[in-house]
């Protein structure tokens, strides 16, 4: 009997322990078999990523060689455009020198004439009136030097063959070279002061002076450098220094003619006064206060810097970087405030010889951005110009004036 029982008992279990075992078998086979599932859809989502990425990469691919396309393109029109300009450029100067001038009257028999010989004829006209010239183009450009800081001032003395070079818009500091051959062959400005304070400058090297000039409105004649001063405890009273380089000290100085200064030119507004030395005299450019739109001009005695005359130019400040006098003839320079081309759109002759259809309109060659200064050499008919730390020279070409004018451009 006990043989069946445990039989019995045996097969219980056996049936037992075997439907365990098949169920976790079952179990597992399930979730292996969800595994795959994921497993799969992984992959084609996967793929279907992947297929997108190579399609987007495509597309961009295209329309960056689009744009890139586009902007050959629109270079390309860019510089056919320059080129008409140029080119359109080129053919009214070619008209302007091709067109004759009409016949030159004498000076003495149009004053004869107008009937203006006697006292009340000022003498500072009669000086003047044996120049007759006018800029009508430039002839060449050349780059001698690249020194100093974006803005300043050099130019070489008409009586001499000594160059001065004013670094920045204020200081105490001239450098004197001996000639333009020695300014090319220098390192540079920085160097010692060869001349001591206050020296004079008859052997180069730099001038130190016993005040120190302002803005880029400096001047040289015949060894004497002429500059403006700002003093006071405010420094906006200006003073004009007549300097002998020779000896080395001041030998005039003179009040600025207005009570209420402003910067000649708006777009170099450190500038509140210019200084011009021509065939005949020394000049002085100025705004007669902040609400005066135009610039003004005034012929200084250059023995005591006294006022002798002054005239309303009718030459807007604003959009002015500079200005010089030739001859007689004051020539304002414009241009943008994002630096752009320079050009002479305003001229004034003192003299109102030079009529409004002769006045040239210049454009200077495509430089680096914006004049700081010019400064005329009588003796060479020369300008010195300062553009962004280069020294350039601009040969001029000269014609004569038209008499009979209104003399403004």
């Amino acid at each position: 009997m006990k043989p069946v029982i445990v039989l019995l008992v045996s097969m219980a279990w056996a049936s037992t322990g075997a439907q365990y075992y098949q169920g976790l078998i079952d179990y597992l086979e399930n979730r292996l078999l969800a595994i795959e599932d994921r497993m799969v859809l992984w992959h084609e989502q996967s793929h279907r990523y992947h297929t997108e990425m190579l399609n987007f990469k495509k597309l961009t691919a295209e329309m960056v060689d689009a744009v890139g396309k586009e902007h050959r393109y629109l270079w390309q029109d860019l510089g056919a455009a320059g080129d008409r300009v140029e080119r359109a450029e080129r053919e009214l100067d070619y008209l302007e020198r091709a067109t004759s001038p009409r016949a030159c009257v004498d000076p003495a028999d149009k004053v004869h004439e107008q009937g203006v010989w006697g006292d009340k004829m000022p003498i500072s006209f009669f000086k003047l009136l044996d120049c007759v010239d006018i800029i009508s183009s430039i002839r060449s450009v050349k780059i001698l030097k690249r020194v100093g800081g974006a803005k300043g001032v050099w130019l070489r003395d008409p009586r001499t063959s000594k160059v001065y070079v004013f670094n920045g818009t204020a200081g105490d500091t001239v450098h004197c070279f001996d000639s333009l051959a020695d300014l090319s062959r220098s390192p540079g400005v920085e160097r010692n002061s060869s001349s001591g304070g206050g020296g004079g400058g008859g052997g180069g090297g730099d001038v130190r002076l016993p005040s120190a000039w302002s803005g880029a409105g400096a001047a040289v004649y015949d060894d004497y450098l002429y500059h403006v001063h700002r003093q006071g405890s405010d420094r906006r009273e200006l003073q004009l220094v007549k300097y002998d380089l020779l000896k080395g000290v001041a030998t005039a100085t003179a009040l600025f003619p207005v009570a209420d200064s402003a910067p000649v030119y708006a777009l170099n507004p450190e500038t509140a006064a210019d200084l011009a030395a021509d065939e005949h005299a020394v000049w002085l450019l100025f705004a007669a206060g902040e609400d005066e739109p135009n610039v003004h001009l005034a012929k200084m005695d250059p023995d005591t810097l006294d006022t002798e005359q002054m005239w309303d130019t009718g030459c807007p400040r604003a959009n002015a970087e500079a200005a010089f006098v030739a001859c007689g003839t004051v020539y304002v320079v414009y241009n943008t405030r994002p630096a752009s081309r320079s050009r002479v759109q305003c001229v004034f002759d003192v003299n109102g010889v030079v009529v409004g259809e002769e006045a040239p309109l210049l454009y200077f060659p495509r430089r680096f951005g914006a004049h700081a200064s010019l400064k005329y050499n009588a003796d060479e008919r020369q300008l010195y110009a300062w553009d962004d730390g280069y020294q350039i020279l601009y040969r001029l070409n000269l014609k004569r004036k038209l008499l009979g004018g209104t003399g403004r451009g």
